[in-house]
């Protein structure tokens, strides 16, 4: 699988670090960014590269050759004039005629390149794209995909309308795109991957499909961005990341917790949340700890909401909790309750399972999901059974809150990270 490297941007947002390179060669911890891709892509196998190059693209030639400094094969295109992050791709038709990875030059990344092409394979797809959640939700563009089977149903771009809930699920813009995706680029014609090819292949009914990941992937290309992708690549942060490493987490109830408990829940409009619960996940995300879910939902099983009602509570929630630049990684329900008698209940929902707390199912789901570490992670809850559960799945510590408490989470979050 070849690697394509978009590195022909002029880069004006960052001139003030560097005006006399292109941006791809700025320097992160002593190294260009693009190095660093290159040696990432090699470190899981991909070798051959095609860099398509413009601004100064004569000293991002003279400074990789061929490539073989680093054992690798680079080989270039020369934008003639701007092409934009897709207008160049369809010159290169002859030399993709297989899968084909899309960086663009500019990211600081740490990610399983394995995995990612494996889901793409599994998936059969066209293209796969990137996701994770960012701390600025409201503007970016936000891409909807089936939370069962990861297809990508509509991306929306900012700017969003006054009243726009989601999930925050953002593009990362790395991409992995079949052959199939060329023919629906204009040859020569400046356009965009995000805004016009992806959208012109959904509308198309071509197969796109988001992989989740919470590894480290960001931008540098403005001077803010710069000084925090290089202090975390010099922290270790950056490679730390990266799936191979187990991860730590933070498992979180949801009612009482998060947002004000209310009975049996079950309308978007009651969702708000407790005083200090953003700045309580905002803390685990600047740490880097995952933030998960999980939440008992009987509200299915006794047919008070429907599961895409409850869908957009949670989208209520994430959409809250991004106004306040805090993101949750994932969430996880149990729709069931083993009692019966209830008149207006979906009998299929009512069953003993493994994954009502305080049975541990949705922890030991998360933590094979994200390839979490529950020695190293605690349970924060207002219940016995949320503590139970945390137990259960044997964490290292379970924490009780006060139902609806005022800045009861961010405390036991601030005691966790002493």
């Amino acid at each position: 699988m070849k690697v394509v490297i978009i590195a022909g941007g002029q880069g004006t947002r960052i001139q003030s670090v560097n005006s006399e390179i292109p941006k791809a060669l700025i320097p992160v911890a002593g190294k260009p960014v693009l190095e660093h891709e290159v040696l990432l892509a090699q470190r899981y196998g991909f070798t051959e590269f095609i860099f398509v190059i413009g601004y100064l693209g004569e000293q991002i030639q003279k400074y990789f050759g061929d490539g073989s400094k680093w054992g690798v094969k680079i080989d270039y295109f020369v934008e003639t004039q701007p092409l934009g992050t897709a207008g160049a791709l369809p010159y290169l038709a002859d030399r993709l005629t297989d899968s084909f990875f899309v960086f663009y030059g500019d990211t600081v990344m740490d990610i399983d390149l394995m995995a990612m092409k494996r889901f793409h394979e599994q998936h059969n797809a066209d293209a796969t794209l990137l996701l994770h959640p960012n701390d600025h939700p409201y503007d970016s563009d936000i891409v909807d995909i089936d939370t069962t089977t990861k297809q990508v149903k509509q991306i929306y771009h900012k700017p969003h309308p006054e009243g726009f809930v989601s999930h925050n699920i953002v593009n990362a813009a790395v991409f992995i795109f079949s052959p199939k995706i060329l023919t629906e680029i204009e040859a020569g014609k400046k356009c965009h991957i995000e805004k016009h090819v992806l959208a012109r292949c959904l509308d198309k009914g071509l197969r796109l499909y988001g992989y989740p990941s919470a590894e480290y992937v960001k931008d540098m290309g403005t001077p803010d961005r710069y000084q925090s992708v290089e202090q975390d690549f010099l922290s270790g942060t950056v490679a730390k990341r990266n799936n191979a490493y187990k991860r730590q987490a933070v498992f979180l109830d949801r009612d009482g917790t998060i947002n004000q408990e209310v009975n049996l829940l079950s309308n978007p409009e009651q969702m708000q949340l407790i005083e200090g619960a953003a700045e309580a996940i905002r803390l685990l995300n600047n740490n880097g700890i995952l933030a998960i879910v999980v939440t008992n939902q009987p509200v299915i099983a006794r047919n008070l909401c429907s599961l895409e009602e409850l869908d957009h509570i949670h989208q209520t929630m994430e959409t809250l909790l991004g106004k306040e630049h805090a993101y949750v990684n994932a969430i996880y329900f149990c729709p069931h309750h083993p009692d019966g008698g209830y008149p207006e209940e979906r009998k299929e929902y009512k069953i003993v399972c493994h994954c009502r707390k305080p049975q541990p199912g949705m922890l030991l789901q998360a933590a094979q999901d994200w390839n979490i570490d529950l020695s190293a992670s605690y349970m924060i809850g207002d219940s016995e059974r949320d503590v139970q559960a945390g137990l259960n799945a044997g964490v290292k510590q379970s924490i009780k809150i006060n139902t609806n408490q005022p800045n009861a989470l961010l405390e036991a979050v601030k005691n966790i990270l002493l």
